[in-house]
């Protein structure tokens, strides 16, 4: 009896022996990306680093999704050239024309010739002109892109740009590598879309700020909200930065182009964010929110249940308001 006792008592003190984890560490990488910066953080055990894993995704997704780099799947796609799309480009333009099936075309990645138009693509804008949005309508359309990944080339005088959704892929790719690699508490930040796993090294959950929407900010005075995000994806979209002014007529026009009538839009909406599971999607309806305005956000938000939202937006007398779905209101800090 003594002897079984014992026994115990030592496998006891074995196992926790065994088990006593290593102190862990927070390791932090940032750097430029895709037009913007990333910032990544992950808690490992000393000795761990993956900035260069990491740089190496992200060099894989422009070489995919980059109308920057002229090698690019996309770019060699846009010059009408035939090519077999990679991977990457596969999965994205698999869940764009999923997204713009469900908003009836509100989300459209073949927006690329009227973005190049207005001047927040690859060229710098033209000449106002009704005509010429007319005619180069006649090549948008999400319905117009069949056969594309079978016949390694886009339909005739058509072109797709990805960057409303591409920094939210890019987001996940990197938290999938991360949990490949058994991390399990991190955040993941790429252009400002990001995704959170776990808790701090703090133990802690992630405590994330959302910019207020306007073009200079103060730098003791940033944020319009702050919230724990618990293993979750948010992004934000808004027009306050990405503009520009007709000289003569005194005009705004705003990087946030409506398919369907291929202007840029007018709404109230100043930022739309959005909280779901996944950067890929929360990027994209962020983008849908700011296309359809105010009402008809808040309208699909209610009818999604996998969406958290937070709105700003101006009243009639310009005032700032804001609207907030009841599960984004519970992470608030």
């Amino acid at each position: 009896m003594i002897r079984n006792v014992v026994f115990f008592a030592f496998s006891f003190v074995l196992l926790l022996a065994c088990s006593t984890e290593p102190e862990m560490v927070l390791v932090r990488n940032h750097g430029p990306a895709q037009g913007s910066t990333y910032n990544i953080s992950y808690v490992v055990a000393p000795g761990v680093d993956y900035r260069k894993q990491i740089d190496s995704i992200l060099f894989e997704v422009d070489k995919s999704m980059s109308l920057w780099d002229k090698q690019s799947t996309i770019s060699k796609l846009n010059r009408g050239e035939k090519v077999k799309p990679d991977p990457l480009f596969k999965k994205v333009f698999i869940k764009s024309k999923q997204i713009s099936r469900e908003t009836l075309g509100a989300f459209d990645i073949s927006v690329a010739p009227l973005v190049n138009f207005w001047g927040f693509g690859t060229q710098e804008h033209g000449v106002i002109d009704s005509a010429r949005v007319d005619s180069i309508r006649a090549f948008v359309g999400f319905r117009k892109l069949v056969n594309v990944l079978d016949s390694n080339r886009l339909p005739k005088g058509m072109m797709v740009d990805m960057n409303a959704i591409a920094q939210g892929f890019t987001v996940d790719v990197i938290a999938e590598f991360l949990y490949a690699k058994g991390i399990s508490n991190f955040m993941v930040e790429v252009g400002g879309e990001l995704r959170t796993s776990g808790k701090t090294i703090d133990k802690r959950l992630w405590t994330i700020g959302i910019d207020k929407p306007q073009e200079n900010l103060d730098p003791e005075n940033r944020f319009q909200v702050i919230l724990a995000l618990d293993s979750l994806a948010l992004a934000t979209s808004g027009n306050y930065r990405k503009f520009w002014v007709d000289e003569e007529t005194g005009m705004k026009y705003v990087h946030t182009i409506n398919p369907k009538t291929g202007y840029p839009v007018k709404t109230r909406l100043l930022s739309a964010t959005i909280i779901t599971d996944n950067a890929m999607e929360a990027d994209a309806w962020a983008t849908v929110c700011m296309v359809v305005g105010l009402e008809e956000a808040i309208r699909l938000i209610k009818e999604n249940r996998a969406l958290e939202a937070y709105f700003v937006y101006s009243d009639l007398d310009g005032n700032w308001e804001i609207w907030q779905s009841d599960g984004f209101a519970k992470m608030v800090l």
